[in-house]
């Protein structure tokens, strides 16, 4: 007869001393939260990508922008969890899709911006929010801008590794180097470009004049603000380095030399 093992833990050992505690549920690694998180972005992807695809192949309707948004909103959360899992995955927690950053404002935002195409479309289909007819050419840009800004932001991220991080540090870790080559070399924040260009891009393919204008100013003062805070450090921890750095690579954000 066949016998199983199991491995002995002492029942008086705590809790807070096993190693795999970080990896339950409702913990900060949980490989279930983790699973179930990537399970929904999925779903919401697929839906909102064919959605797209059926409604603009086979209707008329301007709806199409919505589950566009739905496409974005899932592509950018999920590469928020797997670059930082695959390039810096040490700091890969549940919180690093961002699906609860900054809340509730970042949801209220989004949820504004959905209510706003939706009652544009609904109830003025045919109404002509940009000037000069040229609402396909502004659509198209706006397209262009969320493809251009998901990309810079996901290959900054993939660059910087183990130096990028969600939190602006305060303390320099180990492993925190100064990235000035490859995409860092044109961009000084690549990630708050790849961000804010990419938000601005969905607002113009959807036709929200209100959120764009919302969106650009909010995200403005927020990226404007971290950046003030996050160089005060970065010049504490590279010196010279980084000043010399500073003067060379601008932001590429309007009004933030």
């Amino acid at each position: 007869m066949e016998r199983t093992y199991r491995a002995w833990v002492p029942d008086s050992a705590p809790a807070y001393n096993n190693p795999d505690r970080l990896y339950y549920p409702r913990q900060p690694k949980s490989l279930a939260g983790i699973a179930v998180r990537s399970f929904c972005l999925g779903i919401a992807l697929t839906i909102g990508i064919s959605s797209t695809l059926y409604i603009l192949l086979f209707t008329s309707s301007p709806l199409w922008r919505l589950p566009f948004f739905l496409a974005s909103l899932s592509t950018f959360h999920f590469l928020e969890f797997w670059t930082t899992a695959a390039y810096n995955t040490r700091a890969a927690e549940v919180s690093s899709f961002l699906l609860t950053a900054n809340w509730p404002g970042y949801a209220i935002a989004h949820s504004f911006a959905t209510l706003e195409c939706l009652v544009a479309n609904v109830f003025f289909p045919s109404a002509q929010w940009a000037p000069f007819h040229i609402g396909k050419l502004v659509c198209v840009a706006g397209f262009a801008l969320t493809v251009i800004g998901q990309t810079v932001r996901t290959v900054a991220m993939c660059q910087a590794g183990p130096s990028f991080n969600h939190l602006v540090q305060h303390q320099r870790n180990a492993g925190h180097v100064l990235v000035t080559s490859g995409i860092y070399a044109a961009f000084r924040h690549p990630s708050y470009f790849g961000f804010f260009w990419w938000a601005l891009g969905t607002q113009l393919t959807m036709g929200n004049v209100v959120s764009f204008v919302g969106y650009a100013a909010v995200l403005w003062k927020f990226f404007s603000g971290r950046i003030k805070v996050e160089e005060e450090a970065l010049v504490r921890f590279f010196g010279e380095e980084y000043v010399d750095y500073r003067r060379r690579v601008g932001t590429k954000i309007p009004f933030v030399p």
